[in-house]
């Protein structure tokens, strides 16, 4: 059986599919509409199948906080106080072994939608990621849906106590939450007074009783066994083994029964590594092939989090950060050579990525304002290794991220908090005959390069050679690498400029013993163009290589 290069589609459910273009600034769900699981049809799964995904990460399923009332559905209601936006945040959940109800339907059989939709996706040939959301959950978080023998969280704490390892939560010795730094928006305003005494920590770990409007106010900190007031430090107190670890172990198990084949780990590194060693044993133990996914923005922990049982971490301070600068002219293109060294020894578990939903978009004001720019180190970030890219949906539409939905303001991302929904997505998956020109072309350029990624061997599965260490003339602002595996040689040359380059690029003695290339005459063919170029192979020769601004040619070579 070959190797799979992991490509990740990640799509806000709530949005993806929504085809109704009122886009009412602040607007409610009966306004705006919403995006369904069931909008995830067989036609729709080939078509994003066909752009060489291998993995949907179907984003806010878990049910969380929201201003729309679903009570009649015997689904409790959420003070609007404490909810960011209409919609209301995918990681201030509400009840973990619970589907959205926006996301359904028929919202009395969500969860059964989700589980044809997990079918579906498997029937398409792709595998089905979720979020799980460990650190802190919504300030009203109360499980209806909880399996029997399961107790909630919080329902057995000692809330007179600050820190106990037998408490799900932390608490502000009785104090209660004073909300008065947080200026609740007029959209949501209700005049409804939201009370919690005692006060709980705040997720992003404020442990006071009065968080700003800076702060994750909408949720609450899980504890997970550390006193992080210990007479002014923190400390640990894993044994015996925290309520919490149970419970939240108890949770994974739930959704990997449920037929989910992984989970991205939301903030990962804000919960010990300790609990991860422990409950991705019990998981893996039961089900080996499901994937954990950590968001771990610290490069000093990416070790421990991959020891604790993490398959794959996001790589955003390194490559992603570098990649970025290098498209918007901040840095060099040679600067990537660093990034990828950083993290050599644990490469295959680096996953790296252009956009997400925390990030701004590419074709953003903010960003490179030209979704064009990012093709260049879009090669480099799916082609380079054989670790996962993950592309988030739109980007491969140019989607600008300039609206002001209403809660999320006018800053290049797309709303996680409101109901919208999105042009790009809707023309390149449901109203195809409306996808412009430049959404087409770029579509087509992301497919040929995605596909790549699984379709030729030497990317797939081969070793990678970085040539700029003998090629410092292109460090500006071009990038120049080999992918070799068996008689199959990949030369990768790309061109972050906005004018054409004509570059003569070494191929070092080194390589040639490192990746037994031999000496030859042979014909290389773009992968990209069809382009064909005769060549001479020989140590410490250079080819010479015409590339168009803000692109790349991706020359095969049989050897």
């Amino acid at each position: 059986m070959k190797q799979e290069k992991i490509i990740i589609y990640q799509v806000f459910t709530r949005l993806f599919g929504n085809q109704n273009t009122t886009r009412k600034k602040n607007g409610t769900c009966a306004e705006n509409g919403c995006g369904k699981m069931n909008d995830f049809d067989e036609k729709t799964l080939r078509s994003i199948k066909s752009m060489g995904f291998t993995h949907i990460w179907y984003t806010g399923i878990i049910r969380h906080a929201t201003v729309t009332d679903y009570t009649h559905y015997g689904i409790p209601g959420q003070n609007a106080e404490v909810v960011k936006g209409k919609a209301g945040s995918p990681y201030a959940i509400t009840d973990y072994y619970d589907v959205d109800p926006d996301l359904a339907v028929n919202v009395e059989r969500r969860m059964q939608e989700f589980e044809d939709l997990i079918e579906r996706t498997h029937r398409a040939g792709m595998k089905v990621i979720i979020d799980f959301v460990p650190n802190h959950v919504a300030r009203q978080y109360k499980s209806i849906c909880k399996p029997e023998g399961i107790k909630d969280l919080g329902e057995t704490d000692d809330v007179n106590m600050h820190f106990s390892i037998r408490n799900n939560f932390y608490y502000c010795w009785g104090k209660p939450l004073d909300l008065s730094a947080i200026q609740v928006s007029d959209s949501n305003s209700q005049g409804q007074l939201y009370e919690e005494v005692p006060a709980k920590a705040t997720g992003n770990d404020y442990f006071g009783n009065r968080p700003g409007r800076n702060d994750w106010y909408e949720t609450v900190k899980l504890n997970y066994g550390i006193d992080y007031c210990d007479a002014g430090g923190r400390s640990e107190h894993f044994d015996p083994i925290p309520n919490t670890w149970g419970k939240m172990t108890d949770i994974l198990l739930f959704w990997a029964h449920k037929g989910v084949d992984g989970f991205r780990c939301d903030m990962a590194e804000m919960v010990p590594a300790a609990f991860w060693t422990w409950a991705t044993d019990k998981v893996k133990y039961r089900y080996p092939e499901k994937i954990f996914i950590g968001e771990v923005y610290d490069p000093n922990q990416y070790r421990n989090y991959l020891n604790a049982g993490f398959d794959y971490l996001y790589d955003k301070v390194g490559m992603y950060d570098c990649v970025r600068d290098v498209i918007c002219g901040r840095r060099w293109a040679g600067d990537i050579t660093a990034q990828w060294q950083a993290t050599d020894d644990i490469r295959a578990h680096m996953l790296y990525f252009l956009e997400n939903h925390d990030e701004q978009r590419i074709a953003s004001d903010f960003f490179a304002g030209d979704a064009w720019k990012a093709i260049p180190g879009l090669m480099v970030c799916v082609l380079l290794r054989n670790n996962p890219f993950m592309c988030y949906a739109g980007q491969e539409l140019g989607e600008q991220g300039m609206d002001e939905e209403g809660f999320s303001g006018k800053d290049g991302r797309t709303t996680i908090f409101d109901y919208w929904s999105v042009n790009s997505s809707i023309h390149g998956y449901y109203q195809r005959r409306k996808l412009t020109k430049n959404e087409r072309s770029l579509m087509a350029v992301y497919q040929k390069i995605l596909m790549l990624a699984n379709t030729e061997k030497a990317i797939r599965e081969g070793e990678c050679y970085d040539l700029m260490y003998v090629n410092q003339h292109l460090a500006y602002q071009q990038f120049a690498f080999l992918r070799k595996e068996e008689d199959d040689l990949i030369l990768v040359l790309v061109n972050f400029s906005g004018e054409s380059a004509e570059c003569d690029v070494t191929i070092p003695r080194h390589a040639f013993e490192y990746l037994h290339i031999p000496q030859t005459e042979a014909t290389a063919i773009d992968l990209m163009t069809d382009d064909t170029m005769g060549i001479v192979l020989c140590p410490d020769s250079s080819l010479h290589v015409a590339v168009a601004p803000y692109t790349g040619r991706i020359y095969k070579i049989k050897v």
